[in-house]
């Protein structure tokens, strides 16, 4: 048995459809106690849909009160990163209203989008949209 793989460890269910992309809902409990199973639609967890890199960020954005600087600090990546990311945090749970009254984010140039991808500050999914906001 590897380090990295464990196999205690639960599986996250998908929230997509594989088949056409839809969103999936649940329908089925069981107790693994037992075996008794509950079949319905049941409402999920808003936050069970996010990827381990979108819960850090959530948990360091809690942990620190808010303090973007220090989500910066702790995640490694630049300032115009942290905000991104939790810019794309908050379309990802629905969030992102118009009502924010924070000041825009510094717009990057290509090649500093580039240069933090090259350096790990940002994946190529944001990297992606942040080129794509350039127009």
């Amino acid at each position: 048995m590897s380090a990295t793989h464990h196999h205690d460890e639960p599986h996250r269910a998908p929230s997509d459809c594989p088949v056409c992309g839809d969103q999936l809902h649940v329908t089925r409990l069981g107790c693994t106690s037992c075996g008794t199973e509950l079949a319905g639609v049941f409402h999920t967890c808003e936050f069970c849909a996010l990827n381990p890199s979108e819960i850090e960020t959530l948990r360091v954005f809690l942990a620190s009160r808010g303090n973007l600087r220090e989500v910066e600090k702790h995640l490694g990546v630049s300032y115009p990163t942290a905000r991104l990311r939790l810019t794309q945090l908050l379309m990802r749970l629905g969030l992102s209203g118009e009502a924010d009254n924070e000041a825009p984010a510094p717009r990057l140039s290509r090649d500093e989008i580039l240069a933090q991808v090259a350096a790990g500050e940002l994946s190529p999914e944001e990297a992606q949209k942040a080129l794509a906001d350039l127009g």
